[in-house]
């Protein structure tokens, strides 16, 4: 009787104790705030909005966006998903609510080939991203790191117009996104491992070319497992394992890298590459260090975004020019108003060429990279724009749909350079962002906008000078017709690779 009545006390305590706390968790709690969420589509049960996406996820969202507002809310699964659809949108979370969404979402799909979270691309802002986007600014692409490894780059953009000239002499034509991902692999591995990661353009390149093809693919498929944790280990679709698949055949090359670097280290002793700088530096002064594993994987975040997205935007900026041959021939009279035909362009004529950098930003405009910045994670409630965003959602940015703006941008569809030129209405926009108006971003915007920006405006610029000034194109017989599709995923590539022939068109003396 006395340990049923001491039961009895005890259970009768704990009932007034949990009484308790959740009144003083009701009466204490932080009041939600009042505002709504942002409009979008309902849905359907379970699924949400899945349905609505698609595999061209950013025109879709262009699409409902004419009818919800520039700030929509979707529930993609059991996720709730804003999206920012113009510059106004955009500014709103990635200048005033930039703290807030600082981090990532855990995608399933891509711990793998992100080493669990551990690279520069897809971990949340801690203190270890910081201390790596830190050692990337000083050492690799900030403006005096620029300039240390401008050789580098002259050198591999010079084989690249010899390797094009002798498919002249073979009657060849160029497969010109696949000779650009091995020249700017080449230069990457330069810069970031001290060696070339490709003797010449050929079958080992062509398979890093389809690697990153299979990784940006497979990366910008909407897996069920993402939106559905819970049955996350059933892999429906299959996105798992192919990622598995691809960051093992990945991170086969990285290590071979990384391998080859440690055993060369001492060769190196006086001129240190990149890693050489990030592994000398690897703990911050608050402690914070850099592991093996951060280092492999921001070797595989170089490797990436240095050369699939920078290709992408190239390809498509001659196949416009090429689609519009007075384009072509303007760039080409400019360039060599300023350079001559007795030599190849350099990086230092870039600034005397305001065509081809206008050539340029508006193939940036109208055909980003990376059409969807990549998702950006609330850790907290927030208000943006006169709406309520719970803690725990996932934001994407069209950057696709900001570039494509008739508010903005006269005529859009159009691939007009001309409005870049002084006195044009998109002279004040800066792709880089510093006009602060949020309606050119190509590389994205706030604290975790593109580290590479400068770089890649560079290597874009001084490619597509240098493939116009060195060289006439001309589409195969039959062929002029060029098909401007886009392919979707992570970055959009034409969906039929260009391929056109070249021929010379400075003096001998230029090319040696």
């Amino acid at each position: 009787m006395a340990a049923a009545c001491i039961d009895s006390y005890l259970l009768g305590g704990a009932a007034v104790l949990l009484v308790t706390l959740l009144l003083s968790r009701w009466i204490f709690r932080k009041p939600r705030s009042r505002l709504p969420l942002p409009p979008g589509p309902r849905g359907v049960p379970v699924l949400g909005a899945l349905h609505l996406v698609g595999e061209s996820a950013h025109s879709n969202f262009a699409r409902l966006a004419a009818s919800y507002g520039p700030i929509m809310s979707l529930r993609l699964g059991s996720h709730l998903c804003v999206v920012a659809n113009d510059a106004s949108a955009a500014r709103a979370f990635l200048k005033t609510a930039d703290a807030q969404f600082a981090h990532r979402p855990d995608h399933i799909s891509a711990r793998d080939v992100s080493y669990q979270r551990q690279n520069l691309v897809m971990s949340d802002a801690t203190p270890t991203w910081k201390h790596m986007r830190k050692m990337c600014s000083l050492h690799l692409l900030g403006g005096k790191a620029l300039a240390d490894w401008a050789p580098t780059r002259r050198a591999e953009f010079r084989r690249l117009v010899e390797a094009i000239r002798r498919l002249h002499e073979d009657g060849e034509p160029v497969p010109l996104f696949d000779m650009l991902i091995c020249t700017l692999a080449n230069v990457v591995g330069t810069i970031a491992v001290g060696g070339r990661v490709f003797d010449d353009y050929g079958d080992e390149s062509n398979k890093f070319k389809d690697v990153l093809s299979d990784l940006l693919t497979g990366g910008a498929q909407f897996n069920v497992g993402d939106f559905f944790p819970s049955i996350a280990w059933m892999d429906l679709q299959g996105i798992q394992a192919k990622m598995l698949s691809v960051h093992k055949r990945f991170d086969a090359l990285v290590r071979r890298l990384f391998d080859e670097h440690q055993r060369t280290r001492e060769s190196r002793r006086g001129s240190p590459d990149f890693i050489d700088k990030v592994m000398a530096n690897n703990e911050s002064e608050d402690g914070t260090a850099i592991s093996e594993v951060n280092v492999r994987a921001l070797i595989s975040d170089l490797l990436t975004a240095g050369t699939d997205t920078s290709s992408v935007v190239v390809e498509w900026t001659l196949a416009e020019m090429l689609k519009n041959p007075a384009i072509l021939r303007r760039v080409q009279a400019e360039t060599e108003a300023v350079v001559g035909r007795d030599r190849l362009l350099e990086e230092s004529d870039i600034p005397n060429l305001p065509y081809l950098q206008a050539v340029c930003k508006e193939a940036l405009r109208l055909h980003p990279s990376t059409p969807l910045m990549l998702p950006h994670f609330s850790h907290e409630d927030c208000e943006v724009g006169g709406f309520f965003i719970p803690k725990h959602t996932r934001l994407l940015v069209n950057v696709w749909a900001i570039g494509r703006d008739p508010a903005v941008w006269e005529n859009p569809l159009a691939f007009d350079p001309d409005r870049f030129l002084p006195g044009g209405k998109g002279a004040q926009y800066d792709p880089l962002g510093s006009d602060g108006s949020f309606a050119f971003i190509p590389f994205g915007a706030g604290r975790r906008s593109c580290a590479g920006k400068l770089v890649g405006m560079l290597f874009v610029q001084y490619l597509v000078g240098t493939l116009a000034h060195a060289f006439d194109w001309e589409m195969p017989e039959g062929e002029e017709e060029i098909d401007m599709e886009a392919k979707p995923g992570l970055a959009l590539p034409k969906a039929v690779p260009l391929k056109a022939f070249a021929r010379p068109r400075l003096s001998p003396a230029a090319y040696v």
